[in-house]
């Protein structure tokens, strides 16, 4: 058995379309089998890496040995130009996960068909797969979501190998569920304020963001990751775990609930700030439909 040793993580947010193993041919959930692009054409993004990890009881190295194509009446909520292959396959490794694999998988994997409409060929293939164990029973998988069956290439295991380092770190950033408070204090000067925006999140762990602004200088901006509410904090890298929790998360714009102001200009002070650290995130791009 391959095991790979973690710290249990608070909460789970799994969810999402899955496929099922062997016993699941008639209990495939409302919204179908994970399907699985295998002739993808865009390279996953840091954000469907890093949600596919976090939702993932096992994230394993896996080659083909057989795939069967079922047939389109065993296949209740095929997609039209989908095959569904039953997968038998051998472990390479498990490459993160908070529990065991066996030596030899079997799991059930919607692709798409090529651009002939043939099937295409998955033998001897290798993927990394996104899944969780079935339970009673033993060697089956089953995929997280619509894309949790990866091509592999070692450029892939490069780049996800630090998503899973710091989810599996001792102290990960807890998942972002909303946003709490937010009230923006004018300062004594001209142009100076300063912003708080307070998180809610799953574990409900203290996060915090700031935005301070001064005359003459550009608005300076940085997140608090404890109790402790520290005015030089900064923002989160780009492509890192708390960028993730940010970026991926946040609403669009500040709800009108959270605006603890009542003076209108404070309000559009705070919204405005809020807006602000929004578009400094960036875009939380995606190839691959998440969980």
């Amino acid at each position: 058995m391959f095991f790979f040793k973690t710290l249990v993580m608070a909460g789970a947010a799994l969810g999402g379309v899955a496929a099922g193993g062997l016993g699941a041919f008639a209990q495939v959930p409302a919204g179908g089998v994970a399907t699985s692009p295998a002739g993808a054409v865009s390279a996953p993004t840091y954000a469907d890496l890093a949600t596919l990890s976090d939702a993932a009881e096992l994230v394993v190295r896996v080659q083909i040995r057989k795939a069967t194509a079922l047939k389109p009446e065993r296949a209740p909520g095929l997609q039209s130009g989908f095959a569904r292959f039953y997968v038998q396959a051998q472990t390479v490794s498990l490459i993160g996960g908070r529990s065991s694999v066996g030596a030899a998988v079997a799991y059930l994997v919607d692709v798409p068909l090529d651009a002939k409409g043939k099937v295409p060929k998955l033998t001897k293939r290798e993927f990394l797969l996104f899944a969780r164990g079935v339970p009673g029973r033993p060697g089956e998988l089953q995929l997280i979501a619509p894309g949790a069956q990866l091509a592999y290439t070692p450029e892939l295991e490069a780049r996800l190998r630090p998503v899973l380092t710091e989810l599996y770190g001792a102290n990960p950033p807890p998942r972002i569920t909303g946003v709490s408070d937010a009230l923006a204090v004018p300062g004594t000067l001209t142009g100076e304020s300063e912003t708080q925006i307070f998180l809610a999140t799953e574990n409900r762990s203290p996060v915090s963001i700031t935005v301070l602004r001064r005359p003459g200088q550009r608005p300076q901006w940085g997140v608090s990751w404890g109790e402790i509410i520290d005015s030089a904090a900064r923002p989160p890298a780009p492509e890192t775990l708390r960028w993730y929790r940010l970026a991926c998360a946040l609403p669009a714009q500040l709800p009108s609930g959270a605006n603890l102001a009542r003076d209108a200009g404070e309000r559009r002070l705070a919204a405005g700030d809020y807006a602000f650290v929004r578009d400094a995130l960036g875009p939380c791009a995606r190839q691959v439909t998440a969980p």
